[in-house]
């Protein structure tokens, strides 16, 4: 089946090949940015030892993988990896770069996460606070139990308390449609809209379960986003900007992309039944009502490795301290307890296929990421971290070998099997370079 999509849709779900260029483990790469890249980007030295990524991402690019890809690695001296392959805009001829414009989706999380822990560091926000004393409106969240004769929700109040640690673990009783049945038809019986359309009637949403009773992925991260505007007193595009952005340099980075960087986004493709790819309409909501934490922010990849680069680095980046060090290591670490990440099950497949990042293996959620309990397939240590958007951009952090990598594409539906074994390429590339050089 052919997928279409059109602008309504692409707002709905904010939840080519003509020349190859390859750019890899090298000084001096050139950028198509509005603006030169800064030094602190420069990759450490060319090494050889790399080499076999430059051809994997060309590879990528020539089979019909991706129409284009950046990839980008690094440890606590710095950038040691960055390769870009195909072209951010096929029909333009725009090469993709490092420094082209992604929308990130729900990599978002990891920078609202960050802003989250700082005002808890600063005593203005607890873990196991209620979140219902910042927010009114969580005080009495309501439970989906199903429906009616009718087709109509039964509602019920919540026993349990939702607690700000619940909305960072997804373990508040929120979720998405993409990956829930039953939020799906409840959006069809009432009309509420999807929260990909940044529009505050998305947070009218029921919770599915208890707090704190299972593992589901879904919008807390946008309650977050919320929590945070209203502790600091600041939207979330100038608080981001102002206390993670500016110290880390990040100056391609937010919810509202300028003139000059709309002509840097990469285009959107849809992968067709015959395994092809076709490029589809691209925009997001650039007068929305609220900042999306979970899933609204753009960057580069050279701007999101600042952040992971922090985060390997115990919160410092180039002099900067964004992070207590031991906040950054509560992050990593689990914050469920017993219960299970579990496999998400699409309920809409046009928009992201069923996945488990870890098939057979335990893995759990910490503040605000997947950690992998074992070692993974392709060379990350056990405790790592990651998570991805849902165009198919990807990240991990290793902080036993002090290990970060990027992938970045613009491909629907999520987790592509043909990306995915990309990313196993390429991180598995990373660590046999590192062993190596």
């Amino acid at each position: 089946m052919t997928i279409q999509f059109t602008r309504r849709d692409l707002l709905k779900r904010a939840s080519g090949l003509l020349a190859v260029t390859a750019v890899g483990g090298l000084t001096g790469v050139q950028a198509e940015a509005a603006e030169a890249p800064p030094a602190r980007s420069r990759v450490l030295a060319h090494k050889p030892a790399f080499t076999p990524l430059d051809l994997a991402l060309r590879q990528a690019v020539d089979n019909g993988t991706v129409a284009g890809v950046v990839a980008m690695g690094a440890t606590q001296r710095g950038l040691i990896y960055e390769g870009a392959s195909g072209h951010a805009n096929p029909q333009a001829g725009t090469a993709m770069t490092p420094d082209t414009v992604f929308w990130l989706l729900s990599m978002t999380k990891a920078i609202t996460a960050t802003a989250c822990m700082q005002l808890i560091e600063q005593g203005k926000i607890r873990l196991d606070q209620p979140a219902g004393d910042i927010l009114p409106e969580l005080k009495s969240p309501q439970v989906l139990d199903g429906f009616d004769a009718a087709g109509q929700p039964r509602l019920r109040p919540a026993k349990n308390t939702l607690t700000v640690r619940h909305l960072l673990t997804h373990t508040s009783g929120f979720t998405y449609s993409i990956w829930s049945e039953n939020l799906s038809r409840y959006e069809k019986v009432t009309g509420m809209p999807d929260i990909g359309y940044s529009m505050n009637g998305a947070f009218k949403a029921p919770l599915e379960f208890e707090p704190g009773e299972r593992w589901q992925y879904g919008i807390s991260m946008d309650w977050v986003g919320k929590l945070v505007e209203a502790v600091s007193d600041q939207s979330l595009e100038v608080y981001f900007r102002e206390h993670i952005f500016a110290p880390l340099g990040m100056s391609n980075s937010g919810f509202l992309i300028s003139g000059a960087q709309k002509q840097r986004v990469a285009t959107m493709h849809n992968r067709q039944a015959d395994g092809s790819l076709k490029a589809a309409p691209f925009e997001i909501n650039q007068r929305p009502e609220f900042f999306m934490g979970g899933g609204g922010a753009f960057s580069t990849p050279r701007d999101y490795m600042a952040l992971l680069q922090m985060l390997i680095n115990g919160g410092t980046y180039r002099g900067e301290r964004i992070l207590r060090a031991d906040t950054v290591a509560a992050m990593f670490q689990n914050h469920i307890g017993d219960l299970p990440v579990t496999e998400m099950k699409t309920a809409q497949p046009a928009w992201s296929n069923s996945f488990d990042q870890f098939p057979g293996m335990p893995h759990k959620w910490g503040l605000s990421f997947d950690i992998n309990t074992q070692p993974g397939p392709h060379g990350r240590s056990a405790g790592s971290i990651s998570w991805a958007g849902l165009l198919n951009s990807y990240f991990w952090v290793d902080p036993v070998r002090k290990v970060a990598g990027s992938l970045f594409t613009q491909v629907l539906p999520f987790y592509d099997a043909r990306v995915v074994e990309l990313y196993g390429q390429f991180e598995q590339g990373l660590y046999h370079g590192l062993q190596d050089a």
